[in-house]
């Protein structure tokens, strides 16, 4: 902790930190973090199964979980260390989550100094916004899963059995959530490039129609199954919040001041410069 401390103080005049210090205080970060999900794993490992029964619920309100006992949700496992490593994979999977706060924080504290003080409220901003969409989009994967199981078993002829790897089983789950998770992002994308001055409302506008269209052939490529359901619980919040983005767009830009935009020139057309005292910190 000590190096942490030193680390933000031996900064030159413009507040730029040495290589060496840099170096350090990244190490440092990278530790704090990495111990931090290790103790999240433990925790993960230790609240198995009511982990696991949370997880597997989804395949088991589907009718082809009681095929091979009746009455009784029944997962195979086709290796002797398929059990080890399921067990670990769900753990893992827990202490990123439980740990979240700390390396989030770590990755913020790192990367703050190098901000203006503008950028500083903004990605606070975007990062309080951006892991509750996650969980949003994580956790509408998990309530429409049933349904698209059902779907996909449902493809099978009636006469055969479905013999369920644990497995394959979580790979499909941490895959729907991972996708909804991410997917639940990409309209913020677009806030944070309009923010920054890359993305502009009028383009936004312009291609509109085309973005979606791509959502929809995106929902329907990314998820695992490629069903009408899936696809559709994808795309729909995507539009709705891709419509939210836009919005913002506009508010912000018909509020900012008319000195700020420059949207209408050319990329050779110079910009006119403003006398500043220097960039805040």
């Amino acid at each position: 902790m000590a190096l942490l401390k030193r680390s933000s103080q031996d900064r030159d005049p413009e507040g730029r930190m040495p290589l060496m210090e840099h170096l350090r205080e990244l190490r440092n970060r990278l530790l704090i973090a990495t111990i931090a999900v290790v103790v999240g794993i433990i925790i993960g490992w230790i609240f198995f199964d009511p982990v696991w029964s949370f997880i597997k619920e989804p395949f088991c309100a589907t009718p082809q979980a009681h095929q091979l006992r009746s009455g009784e949700c029944t997962l195979t496992y086709g290796g002797i260390f398929q059990s080890f490593f399921l067990t670990l994979k769900v753990s893992a999977l827990v202490g990123v989550v439980v740990s979240s706060p700390v390396w989030l924080y770590q990755i913020w504290a790192f990367v703050t100094p190098a901000l203006y003080r503008n950028e500083k409220r903004y990605s606070v901003a975007f990062l309080a916004i951006a892991i509750p969409l996650f969980l949003i989009g994580a956790l509408l994967a998990y309530y429409i899963m049933d349904t698209s199981l059902a779907i996909l078993l449902g493809f099978a002829p009636s006469d055969t059995v479905a013999v369920i790897q644990i497995d394959e089983y979580v790979s499909y789950v941490l895959i729907m959530l991972v996708i909804f998770g991410v997917s639940f992002e990409l309209p913020l994308l677009l806030v944070f490039l309009n923010v920054v001055g890359v993305l502009s409302h009028a383009t936004v506008k312009k291609h509109r129609r085309t973005v979606v269209f791509l959502m929809f052939v995106f929902g329907a490529v990314i998820t695992p199954g490629g069903d009408p359901i899936t696809m559709m619980a994808l795309a729909m919040p995507m539009i709705i919040l891709y419509f939210a983005a836009e919005l913002f767009m506009f508010l912000r830009e018909r509020r900012a001041p008319a000195g700020e935009d420059f949207s209408h020139l050319s990329d050779d057309e110079a910009s006119p410069l403003q006398e500043d005292s220097g960039p805040e910190r």
